[in-house]
């Protein structure tokens, strides 16, 4: 005769101290659990409340600057420093971690309109409205003992004088190349003097360029003729170009899909866009109620963050329609320049108010060191939010968001806006004769030509 009894080893639920945790045993057979949807429902729309409670974006302000802060750069060496340039030509290093200026350089008699590193993050190319490219040494020191003081960095490696102002400046990601936006579109080698080629379609001023991460001679600008350009540096002329209705006014690659890119539009939205396959965009990202001035994707390419006109900072998922997260100060001015840290942890942005701030990439992640046990209840956390997401409760309180009361004014004044214009399309079509009246989509809409 068998007898089948539940046997368990007193060592397996003994605790050998007395601050030990219980161990506890479950079984997860879904007979036994009858409510467990429920349970995790309510647990998620808890996650979701909790989410709100602790959102506590901001870090601190870095001050030094003199005028509004213009452009940034990051090292690619180095994860907690930070370049920035301002109106009055003045230029800085930070240390992310100290929230301090590491060292300053000279800079330019002008506005300072573009900053980028080399590969090897040695060397800092600079350039501004004073028709000059100023090379620096980057200090090895990126923390506190520097004291804002280095001798390699009081005068530049080079200064190269042009009959132009620069607009924009960006390095090869694998090269010793860099690009500089101005009249014309300039390539340039760190060893020489003139530029190594120019190239020119159209005679429209170039705001901006950027190098693509994963193709190292292909590189994408805009112009203030309202036009995205792609450049091959292999070939004599530009390749393709796009005219759109308003003015692109920064770009930014993918860098985990490089053949994508998002374009920073004048009409509020952003636009991202297959570089194989220009003639429409694969997504419009709305959200902003005032000019967006610029943009950086994430190193992971899943989002990418905004800075813009309305005086407010949003990241945005790489393929969603809306905004994820909205960021603003009641002391902060118009946004002109934004990056992300590089372990996508941190959001930097640089406004009109001469400040530097410096938030978390999530609101509510808590810094510092986080216990294994913590880190598996955010985990856990994350999953029943995420699981639960398309239910109302739990989609209206993740979407919450206190908005400015300026911001707020304008975005209801555009929803009318939008309403009524897409009534008036309806209508039209209405009375009109069948077939005559066709509406287009937004993403094919805002494109007025393709050349090649």
């Amino acid at each position: 005769m068998k007898v089948k009894v539940i046997s368990r080893s007193a060592d397996e639920f003994t605790r050998e101290r007395s601050k030990d945790l219980q161990k506890v045993f479950h079984n997860f057979d879904p007979s036994l659990r009858p409510q467990e949807k429920a349970v995790e429902y309510v647990r998620a729309v808890n996650a979701a409340k909790l989410d709100k409670i602790f959102a506590r974006p901001f870090v601190g302000a870095m001050e030094g600057h003199i005028d509004a802060v213009s452009s940034m750069a990051k090292n690619p060496n180095r994860l907690k420093g930070i370049f920035s340039g301002s109106m009055d030509g003045d230029i800085r290093l930070w240390d992310i971690a100290s929230r301090r200026t590491v060292c300053q350089f000279p800079g330019h008699q002008g506005a300072v309109r573009g900053l980028t590193v080399s590969t090897d993050g040695q060397v800092l190319v600079s350039c501004g409205t004073d028709c000059t490219v100023r090379l620096w040494n980057v200090p090895k020191a990126t923390g506190s003992e520097s004291n804002g003081s280095s001798e390699n960095s009081s005068k530049p490696l080079a200064v190269y004088v042009w009959k132009n102002a620069f607009w924009g400046v960006d390095h090869q990601w694998d090269g010793e190349l860099f690009a500089t936006a101005g009249a014309q579109l300039d390539v340039w080698n760190h060893n020489r003097s003139n530029p190594i080629n120019s190239f020119e379609w159209g005679s429209d001023t170039v705001n901006s360029v950027r190098f693509n991460p994963g193709e190292p001679n292909l590189l994408a600008t805009s112009g203030s003729d309202r036009s995205i350009t792609l450049y091959d540096l292999r070939m004599s002329t530009p390749t393709r170009k796009i005219i759109m209705r308003t003015k692109t006014n920064a770009i930014s690659w993918n860098p985990m899909e490089p053949m994508n890119f998002t374009a920073a539009n004048e009409d509020c939205n952003c636009y991202s866009y297959d570089a194989r396959k220009l003639q429409e965009a694969k997504c419009v990202h709305k959200d902003h109620v005032s000019a967006v001035m610029d943009i950086d994707y994430s190193p992971t390419g899943r989002e990418f963050v905004t800075g813009s006109y309305d005086r407010t900072v949003r990241i945005f998922k790489y393929n969603g329609g809306h905004s994820r997260e909205i960021y603003h100060t009641k002391r902060m001015q118009r946004v002109f320049c934004v990056k992300f840290s590089c372990d996508a942890t941190y959001v930097l942005s640089g406004s009109d108010d001469t400040n530097l701030r410096l938030w978390k990439a999530n609101a509510s992640e808590q810094l510092g060191v986080v216990l294994p046990r913590e880190r598996r209840k955010h985990e856990y956390h994350e999953a029943v939010k995420n699981r639960y997401k398309h239910l109302p409760e739990v989609k209206r309180i993740d979407r919450h968001r206190h908005l400015p009361k300026a911001v707020y004014k304008a975005s209801v004044l555009r929803r009318t806006m939008n309403d009524a214009e897409r009534r008036k399309e309806e209508r039209r079509k209405a009375h009109s004769a069948p077939g005559t009246s066709t509406s287009e989509p937004l993403r094919k809409r805002r494109i007025i030509a393709e050349m090649e």
